[in-house]
Parts: C-alpha cells; sequence; structure tokens
C-alpha cells in the first residue's frame, strides 16, 4: 500500500513540474519572440535561385521609366521575396513621376486690379414715423359723451371727432365738440366714451400717412459726415430683399448730452410722379446704410484676396510671363463690405490671387484655374 501511494505522489510531483515547464515555455515566447525575417532568410538560403527579380522589375518598366529603374535595382536583391518588393517600388516611383508630369504648382484662382468706386457705409437701425403727428385735445374738461372715429380712419381739419360734456351738478352746458386740427390719419385714440378727461389729456393722435420718414441717432464720431441730402439705403424685416432710396431730410443742430447720438430725420426717395410703397406703414423697424465717404476712379481689390499678417497687409500677384506667386505689402484706404481701395502697392491691371493664396509663400510656382 505504502509503494502505491508512492508512486501516486511521484506521478502528481512529475506532471505538475510538466505543467510549470510549459507555462515558462510560452511566458519566454511572449517576452522573447523569434526575429521577423529569419524565416524569409532561411527560405532564401535554401532557394538561392528564387522567382528572378527581373520578373518584378520588369512589371516596374511597364507604369514608365521611373518605375522601370526602380524595378532594375530590384534584380540586385537577394531573389524571392526581396525582389517583388522592389518592382513595387518601381510602380510606385512611376506614380509619382507621373503626378510630377501633370503638373506642379499650388492650383489658384487671379483676378485684374481694376479702378472703381469704393463707399464708407455706416448702419444704423431706425423706425418709420409719420411726417406730422399732432394731439388732439378737448377745449374744457368735462365727460366724453361720443366718439366718433377709430384708429385708421381719415380726418379732415374742422372735422367733429368726439364730444365733450362740460356739466356740473346743478350747472348743466351743451356738449363741446372736439374737431380736427389738421387733416390726416387717426393714429391712435388712447381714451374711451365715459372717461372723465381734462383740457391736457389727449383724445387722439392724428397724423399725415401720405409722407413718411425714418427717424434714427448717429454716433458722435461720424456726426461730421452728416448733413441734407445724404444718399442713403433702407431696408426692412418685412421685405429684406428689397432695397429703398432715401435721403437725410433733417439734421438736430445738438447732439444728445445722454447718448453722444445725433437725430436724422430720412425722407424717401420715389421717381418723380410716382408714390411711395403703400406696404411701408409707420411704425415699421428700419435698416439705414447710409455713405459717410466715397472715392471714385481708384484702384480696388477685392477683400478675400487680403491676408493680414503680423498687423501688415499683403496680397500674391502672379505676372503674366511667370507662373510663380511674389509677395506684396500695400497700404490701404476705405473699405466696403466687399472691396478695399488700395493707395500704394499694386497697379491696375496686375493680376493678384483671390483663391489659394493661404498655401503660398514667396516665389512659389502656381497653377491658375478658373
Amino acid at each position: 500500500m505504502k509503494n502505491i501511494k508512492g508512486k501516486i505522489t511521484v506521478g502528481l510531483v512529475f506532471l505538475i513540474m510538466v505543467v510549470l515547464a510549459l507555462i515558462v515555455f510560452h511566458v519566454v515566447q511572449n517576452f522573447f519572440p523569434p526575429q521577423p525575417g529569419t524565416r524569409g532568410v532561411s527560405a532564401a538560403a535554401r532557394n538561392p535561385q528564387g522567382p528572378p527579380g527581373g520578373q518584378a522589375g520588369g512589371q516596374g518598366q511597364a507604369g514608365g521609366q521611373p518605375g522601370g529603374q526602380a524595378g532594375g535595382q530590384g534584380q540586385g536583391q537577394a531573389g524571392g521575396q526581396p525582389g517583388g518588393q522592389a518592382g513595387g517600388s518601381g510602380s510606385s516611383g512611376t506614380g509619382a513621376g507621373a503626378s510630377a508630369g501633370n503638373g506642379a504648382g499650388t492650383a489658384v484662382r487671379l483676378t485684374e486690379v481694376v479702378l472703381g468706386t469704393v463707399e464708407n457705409s455706416l448702419i444704423v437701425n431706425g423706425d418709420v414715423l409719420s411726417a406730422s403727428q399732432v394731439s388732439i385735445y378737448p377745449s374744457m374738461p368735462g365727460k366724453l359723451t361720443e366718439l366718433r372715429v377709430r384708429s385708421g380712419d381719415r380726418v379732415s381739419r374742422g372735422q367733429v371727432i368726439a364730444l365733450v360734456d362740460p356739466s356740473r351738478p346743478g350747472d348743466p352746458f351743451f356738449p363741446s365738440p372736439v374737431t380736427a386740427t389738421v387733416s390726416g390719419a387717426i393714429l391712435s385714440v388712447p381714451v374711451s366714451v365715459g372717461e372723465t378727461l381734462e383740457s391736457r389729456t389727449v383724445i387722439c393722435v392724428v397724423g399725415n400717412l401720405s409722407e413718411l420718414r425714418v427717424e434714427t441717432y448717429v454716433p458722435e464720431r461720424y456726426s461730421v459726415f452728416m448733413r441734407r441730402g445724404l444718399p442713403a439705403q433702407i431696408t426692412f424685416e418685412a421685405m429684406k430683399d428689397e432695397v429703398f432710396s432715401a435721403e437725410v431730410d433733417e439734421l438736430s443742430p445738438v447732439l444728445d448730452p445722454a447718448s453722444r447720438t445725433m437725430r436724422i430725420r430720412l425722407r424717401f426717395v420715389v421717381p418723380q410722379g410716382g408714390r411711395l410703397d403703400p406696404r411701408i406703414m409707420a411704425g415699421m423697424f428700419a435698416t439705414v446704410s447710409l455713405s459717410t465717404n466715397a472715392r471714385v476712379d481708384v484702384p480696388v481689390i477685392p477683400r478675400d484676396a487680403l491676408i493680414n499678417t503680423y498687423g501688415s497687409w499683403i496680397v500674391f500677384v502672379v505676372s503674366p510671363d511667370s507662373n510663380t506667386a511674389q509677395r506684396r505689402e500695400l497700404s490701404l484706404g476705405l473699405e466696403s463690405e466687399t472691396i478695399v481701395e488700395v493707395l500704394s502697392g499694386l497697379e491696375p491691371g496686375e493680376r493678384i490671387v483671390t483663391a489659394g493664396q493661404n498655401f503660398l509663400t514667396d516665389g512659389d510656382p502656381v497653377r491658375i484655374v478658373e
């Protein structure tokens, strides 16, 4: 019995040692893998001839002269797989040669420097108002007994619009009529029948809607450019795609001390014999563009052509006899939303880069595209 137990113990120990040996072998394989390419070298040693590198070189020549040269170099390799790799290098060399042959240089678009007109514009917001507005008051205090108009009604000068009863307890009077002092449209009626009115209570507001004005305020630094007749363009949120011509009609002689702004009013310019667009109504929100300064027949270029480099404005010029980009530093004048005036650095007729200039440096070759 003791011999059997001893044999079993020896067997278990041997089995454990085998398992440990396998574990150690796998650990060594993971931490010390075989060097790459060993098998390939052995195969080449066993078969030194292998597939000739000349065949791989032949494949390289099918792509063109540069590929053929690369393929030729493949013959010097040690047969088999290395020769095939040399042929692949020849193919890639051919692709590079073909790419170079198709055209070198950065693709750019050009435009000529031309003479044009550039304007400085000031954009402000304003409100559409009637040319004149008059508030109507009762001639004496009393109770409003009758109201004969509503907002939007048209009235004539002298027309009775309301009746006010000035009677007091024990002191009766006949109703006092309230008449319109001007002709126009009723813009607002802030009172109701039955209210007791004071002599300073507004019964209604009458405005002349046949002539509308746009009122806005201009910052102090632009006040020196304001003058009667200054042209402007007006747009509305309700008619975004339409632009209406206007001009400055009224100027305030003083600035508002609180906001440091100048109040101005503009009138719409309509063709002779025409009438103002009926879609424009008092109370609408207007965007006003005022032309504060303008220069005519000066060299202008698109804003997109400019590059700001360390505080300097530059462009790239391409001469007709050389497809290379030349860096030019410019001095600029007036600016608008799309073009700028060039004071120095360019002459009319020169060609400048308007697309692709961000990838250029001085002297780079370019490829002109339409």
